[in-house]
């Protein structure tokens, strides 16, 4: 006898099915925190959107995906650039338990006013806050951040204190940090730490790419990569102006006494010009492969390792294929991973102990599978061996986060699983048992749209 399958409590490995463009990103971190056994994730939904579900591991309930605000970005039909991509949202909790999303910007408008920081671009970046603590159901957005902002990176330190790390402007911009001590209801002014300016030798302008996280104590680590943002129209690359990145840079934040310092604790002056960075916190130099996307983590004793994708120029507006390098630092110099077989493709690193190195990867497997692996060394980071494949699927692609900020097992990083024909995404939480399902009524929220193609 055939039994018809239950419908009503069919369950599916993805949460939701309204991610948007590439809804989640390494850069845009953290896209979600573990905190008193929920799980909160934040996403770039429909029409650029930021939206927000919950798991409880206890009682194995989702909430959501509830929006959080209003992007400036994702509305205009005649854009040329249909999704911008570059204000998924960041997510913060505070020691109140109410939770923070960062989102919506690409270094604001001069409608906006002048940003003496840098330049300008689209959209705004805006400050969403639960209006209650630990419920994502209702949000109301604060007026108390730079709106000139991009690629939001939050931080909350020990005793509380919030960070918000962000680009002030497009490409031609100081980074930036603001800095909250009431629980993000006040931000002080925006503070500079890495430098753009223009250069002399070449048509173009220092610009950078950092990404910054927790390190040990009252530290911040930021690991990051140089832009050489030439012109559009300049004398050395018929180009112009292309996604060109080299090197890989490390540096420290000390919050305490508010002083930053490279790997041997050597005073750094801010905000740092390429020509110190390149003296003082230079970890690899990278002169004719293209670099993207630098991560790092320390280990206990605050060795950092550090990591960024690195890919051939192949004398077009992108580079060829990339893969990661890693390096860590024995006390001395910086040494480079052996890393033999990982294969291309974009992740975040955990160092768990002074021996033990995990990366979190996405890249495709052979036959056109994208996959979503987890790769461990055993010997501080010198060699890699794949050891979980947590997801993988025929002719698809995936983008992934970064680490969720205190990840329970279970839950480790969101993935977006990226399929030909449509702009919407199946949304993923992925720990060590693989992706927790839901009901798949929930699941559904987006119908997905078919991209029209012209004959």
């Amino acid at each position: 006898m055939i039994h018809n399958v239950d419908v009503k409590n069919q369950k599916v490995d993805y949460f939701a099915n309204n991610g948007f463009g590439n809804a989640v990103a390494i850069v845009q971190h953290p896209a979600g925190v573990y905190h008193k056994d929920i799980t909160y994730v934040a996403y770039q939904g429909p029409l650029e959107d930021p939206y927000v579900v919950s798991y409880n591991h206890t009682t194995k309930e989702w909430k959501g995906p509830f929006k959080a605000g209003i992007s400036q970005m994702g509305k205009d039909p005649n854009r040329k650039k249909k999704i911008d991509n570059h204000g998924k949202p960041a997510i913060l909790i505070d020691d109140s338990g109410y939770i923070h999303i960062a989102y919506g910007g690409h270094g604001g408008t001069p409608a906006d006013g002048e940003n003496t920081l840098g330049n300008h671009h689209y959209g705004k970046n805006l400050h969403a806050v639960s209006k209650k603590p630990l419920d994502i159901s209702d949000w109301e957005t604060l007026d108390n951040i730079s709106l000139f902002g991009t690629y939001s990176q939050f931080i909350k330190m020990d005793n509380g204190d919030m960070y918000l790390f962000y680009r002030h402007g497009a490409h031609r911009s100081n980074w930036v940090y603001q800095k909250s001590i009431d629980n993000g209801k006040t931000f002080e002014e925006p503070v500079s730490f890495l430098k753009h300016k223009r250069r002399t030798d070449i048509e173009a302008e220092d610009s950078w790419y950092p990404w910054v996280s927790k390190g040990n104590g009252d530290d911040i680590i930021i690991a990051f990569d140089y832009h050489i943002c030439r012109d559009n129209k300049n004398a050395q690359d018929a180009r112009g102006h292309i996604p060109e990145r080299h090197n890989l840079y490390y540096m420290v934040f000390n919050t305490k006494t508010r002083k930053w310092k490279n790997v041997k604790n050597e005073p750094l002056e801010m905000p740092l010009t390429k020509e110190m960075a390149d003296r003082k916190t230079l970890v690899k130099e990278i002169p004719n492969d293209w670099t993207f996307q630098g991560v790092a983590d320390v280990d206990p004793n605050g060795n950092p390792h550090v990591g960024v994708l690195v890919g051939p120029d192949i004398g077009e507006k992108r580079s060829g294929p990339k893969r990661l390098q890693l390096f860590r630092w024995d006390g001395q110099e910086w040494l480079q991973s052996e890393n033999p077989g990982l294969p291309n493709g974009n992740g975040d690193l955990e160092v768990k102990s002074t021996t033990e190195v995990s990366l979190y990867l996405e890249h495709e497997s052979k036959g056109d599978v994208g996959e979503i692996s987890r790769w461990d060394s055993s010997d501080a980071g010198k060699s890699f061996k794949k050891s979980t494949v947590f997801l993988s699927r025929k002719n698809s692609g995936f983008v992934i986060s970064s680490l969720i900020d205190n990840p329970h097992p279970d839950a480790r990083i969101i993935v977006a699983q990226k399929e030909d024909g449509t702009d919407f995404r199946k949304m993923y939480l992925i720990g060590e048992n693989g992706p927790i399902k839901r009901n798949k009524k929930e699941s559904i929220i987006a119908k997905p749209i078919i991209k029209q193609t012209k004959n």
